[in-house]
């Protein structure tokens, strides 16, 4: 077998490869003798088929299978051999002329296949020990927590029928049916619904329209949808509502107290509160480790110039930009909406790009020295987690997953890049900062 490199320039590798004719006859025909000893061809006793007629009937099959293993195998090897990692998979270059393939299948011509491949950079880590980190932090007032709880007693709520006109926060129980132009629409239409008026739940309009009803008593209501509504098949179009009302109910007193906490399974208010606590200093945790992610991510970036693959880079782009022009689609906007151009965003995006990618290689290469792995049981939660995101659909969930190697590799890469993370966070500085409730939730100028 002969391998010649063809081109070595910058990440861009090229590598021919002549597997001689007699090699891959001689592979064909283990093969086919493996063959002759299991095929049943009528008119001949089992293991006593020609080889002549094995090769006749099976050979160009035996050699289509070769010539996939022989590239699997050498593409692997040759790789392995230069010591060097592919950055993503090599791209296979053969004959387009039939002929050729065809002399090639017969065993005529030696196979020659071209390997094209982008390596993954050389380049040495920064010394991580260094980087410093200030990790905003929100202390729970006492308030906050008040809030949330008469949110919750708001929403468990007790209402009592009456006889009188609906009222402001006031719950109606319903019957509707929604129409544009007389023709009922899709999702417009419900029975025994419950709408706590001044809630804002429903169409802009809807709720004050109820004001008013009684029990028993049918109602148009008129609205139209606002022109940033979610479906675009009713944005901005007028509706009407035929409105059947079943009941109207007065909410009963607030109260915050042990019977509430009770309510809700808990043995009082203190434990409730607890709780309550608890799940917004998670809620602020989770984001606390977004910001702590971005900073370190910054200063890894800002620590790490090499160059990059650009099939990579590329690749990571037109992910990006697929997914923004289905954004601004759905949305119904252009680039000229979010106060840019194409051609600015395209160079924005190509930047973002570039970033993940080098990212992705440091982080990589950090994770691979300190052995970091996932686990099997890290991916069974996972896989666990995207299950109970689809009640009813856990099953189908579970074997798309076990029959999707690709997709066990989309739940492992932020798995293994959490843990790296966390590496580095072990050996850099960080330091706690006070922050208001604003300043953490603020948005950063673009994702990580």
């Amino acid at each position: 077998m002969q391998v010649t490199e063809t081109l070595n320039e910058g990440l861009k590798r090229a590598i021919s490869v002549v597997v001689p004719t007699q090699d891959m006859i001689a592979k064909r025909d283990e093969k086919l003798a493996d063959l002759k000893g299991r095929v049943r061809i009528n008119g001949f006793r089992p293991g006593k088929v020609p080889m002549s007629h094995v090769t006749k009937l099976y050979g160009k099959s035996a050699m289509g299978e070769l010539v996939n293993e022989t590239i699997d195998e050498q593409t692997k090897a040759i790789i392995a051999e230069r010591k060097e990692k592919a950055a993503q998979q090599p791209k296979i270059v053969m004959t387009e002329d039939e002929a050729e393939a065809e002399e090639i299948l017969d065993g005529r011509k030696d196979f020659e296949f071209q390997i094209e491949y982008e390596i993954v950079p050389d380049f040495e880590v920064a010394d991580f020990a260094s980087i410093e980190i200030e990790r905003p932090v929100v202390d729970v007032a006492d308030e906050e927590v008040d809030e949330q709880i008469e949110r919750i007693a708001q929403n468990n709520r007790s209402y009592e029928a009456k006889d009188g006109a609906a009222e402001d926060k006031d719950r109606v129980t319903m019957d509707y049916v929604g129409k544009i132009d007389g023709e009922a629409f899709e999702g417009g239409a419900d029975e025994n619904a419950t709408l706590v008026l001044g809630s804002n739940t429903f169409i802009p309009g809807f709720e004050d329209e109820l004001i008013g009803v009684k029990a028993g008593e049918d109602k148009i209501v008129k609205v139209t949808f606002p022109e940033d509504y979610s479906a675009e098949n009713l944005a901005g179009k007028a509706a009407e509502f035929e409105v059947s009302v079943h009941e109207v109910a007065a909410p009963a007193d607030l109260a915050i107290d042990d019977k509430l906490a009770e309510s809700l399974g808990l043995e009082s208010l203190e434990k409730l509160k607890e709780i309550v606590k608890d799940q917004i200093v998670s809620q602020y945790g989770a984001q606390t480790r977004q910001k702590v992610k971005r900073q370190l991510l910054d200063k890894l970036d800002e620590s790490h110039s090499f160059d990059l693959p650009q099939g990579m880079v590329e690749q990571e782009f037109d992910n990006i930009w697929t997914q923004i022009a289905r954004d601004l689609e759905q949305a119904g906007k252009t680039f000229e909406d979010e106060d840019t151009t194409e051609e600015k965003a395209r160079e924005d995006y190509r930047k973002l790009a570039e970033r993940r990618v080098r990212l992705g290689l440091v982080l990589a290469e950090i994770g691979e020295k300190a052995e970091i792995e996932v686990t099997e049981d890290e991916l069974q939660r996972a896989v666990m987690q995207q299950m109970q995101q689809y009640p009813g659909q856990e099953q189908a969930i579970f074997d798309f997953f076990r029959n999707t190697p690709e997709a066990i590799g989309g739940l492992r890469a932020p798995i293994f890049e959490e843990k790296v993370v966390d590496h580095i966070l072990e050996s850099a500085t960080v330091t706690d900062k006070t922050v208001t409730k604003e300043e953490l939730m603020e948005e950063d100028d673009l994702p990580v």
